[in-house]
């Protein structure tokens, strides 16, 4: 017999299948002997109040075992021979859009402008030790693209536009911990994401499809106005479709779309820093203890969010017991991020605040940014929000010495509008340098992010610190750019057979809705090869 309950217990009882099944036996006047298994199928905290109780939903098992795995598989039979799709990209969104495609009996040839997943550690220690940044592989840009080895955090909010579970079930059919499929904010890790993404790979490969590595695209072909393949450095690919899926850090892609009339627009993003505590500072001001989360609780987490001057601030991409990494996609340009492996035990959290940014907005007088490498594009362009980008990551770089060191501000200091002398330390491994952030970020930014911080601080006690540190800048928090596409077929909507896809043609944020935006478009380039 099969139970399922929603409970409510001490993070004692919730720390072993041992501990909750007592407690399940005690509240729901069960005979323990008979408990054969206890799954949890959600799981969240509530820190709300002094005491700190955890939320679980769990199925208990009665006189029977519940089967091995905990969830469910799919089978990818063999595509070999069968008709191909290119698929550029191998982020979250090309490698979920190349399943999709052997299960709909085409075979992807996925191409990646980067180095495979395990390659690319070398290229990133680089980036920390000599301070060079190679363009084509990266924190960016490479297998696994830039969720790879940024956290691997799972949590979307996006309900509506694809199966959030089957996403996470496939991670799990490929190595993730089945953990990701009961916690609220599922996270996978920075240390063991790697493996999965190789797996997946494998998977494709295995099955028929291809991936090519050091790959770049360097032009679509398209004949009719229909896409008939790719040319790339290594030569021409041709295929009756494309899912286009290069990430938000592909500036050449859009440069390349531009200036070939396909259509695309300037989209709204967010900008502002990447902000540093002393993890057990968070635990202590998350769990209302001093005494931290002790033994039983994880890293705590933390989300604000307010309105300023019209705008929001928020924090962004939350990173318990992390680190803070440097993600320039090209020398000369200097933007952080943040990561945390699977235990999250590290000694900061960190996590970006950022300031919403509306295309408009990059217009008006108190968004200039003094940066005469790069050109400014017109008015009406759009590329006009992504040359802000590009002009604010270029003033970053030369405010950190034109190095990958990075400019830094106590965040009290950076409050009340004074140089910090010192400066905390920090996970960032190629350094920190002191400078006065609040005076060359561009004052719609800097003026709304000290509110913001205020209002945060009131909030929650203790939060608003000189043992805080703010790391410039945090640039890439989703693409500049939407590649315009129709909504009913997700193909471009002057291109037939092009269907761009995921975070970089700004229909995503982050691994799990770029995962699901890849399925979809593949779904529906498989219905368009069906019709031709």
């Amino acid at each position: 017999m099969i139970h399922e309950f929603q409970i409510r217990v001490l993070p004692h009882e919730a720390a072993s299948e041992q501990s909750l099944t007592r407690f399940i036996s005690r509240e729901k006047g069960m005979d323990e002997r008979t408990i054969t298994a206890v799954r949890v199928l959600r799981r969240s905290i509530d820190a709300r109040q002094r005491t700190i109780f955890v939320n679980l939903a769990v199925r208990v098992f009665v006189n029977e075992m519940p089967r091995t795995e905990e969830y469910v598989s799919r089978e990818y039979g063999n595509v070999e021979g069968c008709r191909p799709v290119i698929v550029v990209g191998a982020g979250p969104a090309g490698l979920f859009a190349a399943l999709k495609l052997i299960e709909c009996g085409l075979r992807p040839i996925v191409v990646e402008r980067g180095r495979d997943v395990r390659s690319r550690k070398v290229d990133l220690a680089s980036i920390a030790r000599t301070h060079t940044v190679d363009p084509e592989s990266n924190y960016c840009f490479g297998e696994g693209g830039a969720g790879a080895y940024s956290d691997g955090k799972l949590y979307t909010r996006s309900k509506k536009r694809g199966s959030i579970e089957g996403v996470l079930n496939i991670f799990c059919q490929h190595g993730a911990s089945a953990s990701i499929l009961a916690d609220a904010h599922p996270h996978i890790g920075t240390d063991k994401l790697p493996r999965v993404i190789e797996n997946i790979r494998n998977r494709i490969v295995e099955c028929g499809g291809e991936v090519h590595f050091s790959t770049r695209m360097e032009e679509l072909l398209i004949k009719n106005n229909k896409v008939c393949g790719i040319r790339t450095g290594n030569g021409e690919i041709h295929a009756d479709a494309v899912i286009l899926a290069t990430g938000h850090s592909a500036k050449d892609v859009y440069r390349y779309l531009n200036s070939s009339n396909i259509a695309i627009e300037a989209k709204g993003f967010a900008v502002g820093v990447r902000l540093e505590h002393p993890s057990a500072l968070i635990d202590q001001i998350q769990y209302h203890s001093p005494k931290g989360r002790g033994k039983y609780l994880p890293a705590a987490e933390y989300s604000f969010t307010t309105q300023v001057n019209g705008r929001g601030v928020y924090s962004f991409c939350m990173c318990p017991g992390g680190v803070v990494i440097p993600s320039a996609s090209a020398p000369g340009e200097l933007l952080v991020n943040g990561m945390s492996p699977s235990h999250r035990g590290g000694a900061w959290s960190n996590s970006g605040m950022v300031v919403q940014i509306n295309p408009e907005d990059v217009l008006l007088p108190e968004m200039s940014v003094d940066c005469e490498d790069v050109p400014s594009v017109p008015d009406d362009s759009p590329l006009r929000v992504m040359n802000f980008q590009e002009r604010l990551e270029r003033l970053c770089w030369v405010m950190g010495n034109r190095k990958q060191t990075a400019p830094a501000q106590r965040m009290t200091d950076f409050v009340r509008g004074r140089l910090s002398y010192d400066l905390p330390r920090s996970s960032y491994a190629p350094g920190l340098i002191s400078s006065p952030m609040h005076f060359w970020l561009p004052k719609f930014i800097s003026s709304r992010l000290q509110r913001g911080f205020e209002q945060f601080g009131r909030m929650s006690h203790g939060f608003l610190t000189g043992e805080a540190a703010l790391i410039g800048v945090e640039t890439r928090t989703s693409s500049p750019v939407r590649i315009l596409r129709s909504s009913d077929t997700l193909q471009h909507v002057g291109i037939q057979g092009l269907f761009p896809c995921g975070e970089g043609a700004g229909y995503a944020g982050g691994i799990v809705s770029a995962a699901v935006d890849g399925e979809r478009c593949a779904q529906s380039a498989c219905e368009y090869m069906n019709g031709i």
